[in-house]
């Protein structure tokens, strides 16, 4: 292991995202989390953002609750690489020496922060669900599930600097645009061997799913078992279909192979926050709650009045999925062709 005075390490850093030559909202969720940390650090929080033909793209970061935003612009960075990335990255940490270092559970961030963290003789907590400050330590808390999402594991780095985790996407809602906010853009130039790749890039292939991702979509009808056979997934499909919702499901319906896995609601799948979640016969095991109960909006349709679900719904409706959702999707229809 290196040695290094960690007394030198401090603030908070994030990894934001560029795809498709943008900004990710990703990047301003990851904003929330380390303002929180930050704040109760007194110390800045700046975020990395790396990419090709951005400098102009970044605009909203600092009204976001970035104080500083380091910038690495360069056409060899057009697409993700993790050599290129985590070499750039590391020469960074190593430069200014944050004390914490946060990326989203993406792609991105689960293929770059283990490998910073060998770079870097680091440890990392990988796919927290919540992040907090030991104020009389000076140290992050990370909670994450274990044990195949029974138990929620609280984390604790003592001694490696920087302090790493990743986050699940849409387990923070970013903050408000605050205009008046004041931060600094510092520009680094990175070239020869730091962006040389062992990789070559020769496709990318969308998967194809029904409606958005399901962590990017505002409207999303999930359902679990009560939907007792993948005859019905059509009818969830209609239902999605009416608002352009997305499908969402939860783990048991994934196991019996109704829907793929990228539809997974939950501690074992994808945290999502949407706007509305319509939730059809689904009981509300823990590990599916923890993965949806942020949505602004939750209906739940289920014939068992003490189901879980009912916990955490803004609506809650008692009864036959095959009654209500034919129902539902008839009224619902009625009301577009009235608008």
């Amino acid at each position: 292991m290196k040695e290094r005075d960690y007394s030198q390490y401090k603030g908070v850093w994030v990894l934001g995202e560029v795809r498709d030559g943008e900004i990710h909202p990703v990047s301003y969720e990851l904003l929330a989390w380390g303002r929180g940390l930050a704040d109760k650090l007194s110390v800045d929080l700046s975020t990395v953002i790396i990419g090709s033909n951005i400098k102009d793209k970044i605009k909203e970061l600092i009204p976001r609750g970035a104080d500083k935003v380091y910038v690495i612009d360069h056409p060899a960075l057009e697409h993700f690489r993790v050599d290129p990335f985590s070499s750039i990255l590391t020469a960074l940490v190593e430069e200014y020496k944050p004390e914490i270092l946060i990326a989203s559970a993406t792609t991105l961030g689960r293929t770059i922060m283990p490998v910073m963290a060998v770079k870097l003789d680091a440890g990392l907590t990988a796919d927290c669900t919540g992040l907090d400050i030991d104020l009389e330590q000076r140290l992050l808390i990370q909670t994450r599930p274990a044990v195949g999402g029974n138990i929620m594991a609280t984390i604790k780095t003592p001694i490696l600097r920087p302090q790493m985790s990743t986050v699940r996407p849409k387990s923070k809602r970013p903050l408000p645009i605050d205009d008046s906010r004041k931060g600094e853009i510092i520009v680094k130039e990175f070239g020869g061997d730091s962006l040389n790749s062992r990789v070559k890039r020769l496709a990318f292939i969308k998967e194809k799913t029904i409606g958005a991702p399901i962590q990017d979509a505002e409207y999303i009808v999930a359902f679990g078992k009560g939907l007792k056979d993948v005859r019905h997934v059509e009818m969830m499909h209609e239902l999605a279909g009416i608002f352009d919702g997305s499908l969402g499901a939860s783990r048991i319906a994934i196991d019996l192979g109704w829907i793929s896995y990228s539809h997974q609601v939950g501690l074992s799948g994808k945290t999502v926050s949407p706007k509305l979640y319509i939730a059809v016969g689904i009981s509300g095991a823990v590990q599916h709650l923890a993965g949806m109960s942020s949505a602004e909006t939750i209906v739940a349709i289920n014939s068992d009045p003490e189901a879980n679900i009912f916990g955490v719904a803004d609506y809650g409706i008692v009864g036959d999925l095959f009654e209500v959702v034919p129902l539902l999707i008839k009224r619902l229809k009625e009301k577009a062709k009235e608008a």
